[in-house]
Formats: structure tokens, sequence, C-alpha cells
């Protein structure tokens, strides 16, 4: 048995909790959390939750800790550090700092003989995988990533930043335009605003400038100013009754010609449709929980991503099961 311990157990860590109980070869072995112990309610019967500042004194008792901990500020200081005392997996899901992110937690995990796996997910990771794999078939092509329908919790967090605002739902929605110009293999060149539109759900306190805060959110640089934006204000009982879910999913896809004269042209597309986007991350986490432990075992260390695990590492088949199964 694989023993997991959780890090952080907000949404992220509740769903690997229950991804946990799908895995027969894992067992959950702890919690750890900055929230008073007493007051945290776990799914799983006789586990043990305890403050994150005690981790270390259990370090003999889990094989893999799952960093559950947001990307602006938590994981670049807590992968790091856990490394230094676990065999480690995070969802590190800020694209531009991967590769500063990779170097100091493999610098902490070589120099403590730990596996550390970082930016696991769907994207990054399922998503990044479908990227290297297509651009290797196809390398005469172009890559396109559309995301949605769905949540965007960043955003959402950023509507609710505004003065005024009560709650707030944003989601991601594909063009359909888009998409079907780059099915079609025509290779399009597409602006940002011409890929995504942006819709708002936006609940308003009481005397609350309604013009004033759908200005404020169509012209947020970084966030929606670049994207056509539509704001519907509605009630709190709206909200909770219509937009209470996590959903999200997209579509990589690369169109690619080949032949001695480009003459034939090809489509790859693989397509995400999730009804909880941090119940899905976990899942994947924890299937490269399974991998980071497989690495460690072999005597492995340092910092790796999705690039870096061969497909049979993930799977609890043996390869005798996978070749007769799945090949």
């Amino acid at each position: 048995m694989i023993r997991i311990g959780i890090l952080g157990y907000g949404n992220l860590g509740r769903g690997v909790e229950c991804a946990i109980a799908q895995n027969p070869d894992m067992q959950l072995a702890a919690v750890f959390t900055r929230r008073d112990p007493a007051g945290v309610k776990i799914l799983t019967p006789d586990v043990p939750v305890y403050p994150a500042d005690q981790a270390a004194a259990h370090q003999g008792e889990i094989d893999v800790m799952i960093l559950c901990g947001g990307s602006a500020t938590d994981l670049p200081v807590q992968t790091p550090e856990f490394a230094r005392m676990f065999n480690v997996v995070d969802s590190f899901d800020t694209h531009a700092a991967i590769p500063a992110h990779f170097a100091a937690v493999d610098a902490a995990a070589k120099a403590a003989g730990k596996v550390a796996m970082i930016s696991v997910g769907w994207d990054p990771g399922m998503f990044s995988l479908n990227r290297v794999y297509a651009s290797a078939v196809l390398p005469n092509g172009a890559d396109y990533t559309f995301w949605g329908k769905g949540v965007s919790q960043g955003h959402s967090d950023a509507i609710r930043r505004i003065e005024g605002v009560q709650d707030a739902r944003q989601y991601t929605i594909p063009v359909p335009a888009a998409l079907e110009a780059v099915r079609s293999g025509s290779q399009p060149v597409l602006s940002t605003r011409e890929k995504h539109t942006r819709e708002c759900f936006v609940v308003a306190k009481e005397g609350a400038d309604l013009a004033r805060i759908e200005n404020e959110i169509k012209t947020m640089p970084n966030y929606f100013a670049d994207y056509d934006t539509t704001v519907h204000f509605i009630s709190q009982e709206q909200l909770n009754a219509e937009h209470s879910g996590i959903p999200h999913g997209g579509f990589v896809i690369r169109t690619g010609k080949t032949g001695a004269n480009n003459e034939h042209n090809h489509v790859i597309e693989y397509s995400l449709k999730l009804d909880s986007n941090p119940e899905f991350t976990a899942s994947v986490i924890v299937a490269y929980a399974r991998a980071a432990y497989r690495l460690a075992q072999k005597g492995d260390t340092g910092c790796k991503t999705v690039f870096d695990v061969a497909p049979a590492l993930l799977s609890p088949l043996s390869g005798e099961e996978l070749r007769a199964k799945m090949l």
C-alpha cells in the first residue's frame, strides 16, 4: 500500500481524499492543515489530522505527500520545503513560472534524495502531454488550446474583490467559430479575443453602482480587458442554485500536413468535459503520486514533470496486464 499524506484540505484536498479511496493500492495516512485540526472533518474514518507545522515529525509514515495549496503564494514555498522531507506531488499551474519553480524544487529534492512531481493536473498536465505527442507526430502543423466552458476560480475571485460585489462566478467559453476554423485544418491565426469569451454572474451588494461594477469588470487588465465580456447581475439565491458547481474542461487541437507536397491534412483533438475541476485534477495527481512512489523505489531523485513519466508508471496494472488489455 502506498501511504499518502495530504497537505491542505480545501476543494483539491477533498478531491484527493476521494481519489485515494478509488485506488486499492493506496491509503490515506494523514491530513495536514494550517487550520485548527479539531475543526477539520475529513471523510475517511480513523485517519489523523495534524497541524501543518508538525509534518516533519511524520516523515516515516508517508510515502508521498500531495500538496494542495495555491500556485500564487503557497506552492512556490511549500513544494521546495516539503521536498526536503517527502516525495511530493503538486499542481503548480502558473505556466510562465514553471521553469523557476522546477529549478527550486529540483535542487531541494536532489539534496534530500527525494522525488518531486510538479505541475500535475489537466493544464498543465494532461493537456501538456497531448501538445507534446501531437507536435511530435505532426511536426508541420499548429497548436491550439481552448479552455471551457468552465468556471475560472481566479477570475471569479478577481470580480469578488471589486467594491460593491457580494459574490460572483465567471465562465470562460470557447468561441464556436474559432473552434470550427481550427478543426477545418485551415490553421487560422487567432487573437485572444477571437478564441474565448467571458461570462460573469454577479451578486451586487444592496445600493451598489451596477454600471461602475460592470465597467470595472470589462476593463480589468490581465483578466477581462482583452476579451468580449458579458456581465449578468443576479440574486444570491439564483447564484447558489444555478452556479454552485466548479465545472471546466477544454480542447487541445493540433492540425498538420503530411505528404511530399503537404497535400494531406490531419487533425488531432483531445478534449475534457469536467463536472468538477478540483476532483478531476485530484484524480490526475493521485495517479502521478503512484509514479512518484515507483520512481523513488527505483532510487530516482529530483524534480519531474508529466513529460518525464512513462505511462506504465501511472497504472496499477502490471506490464503484462497493460499489454494484454490496453495495447
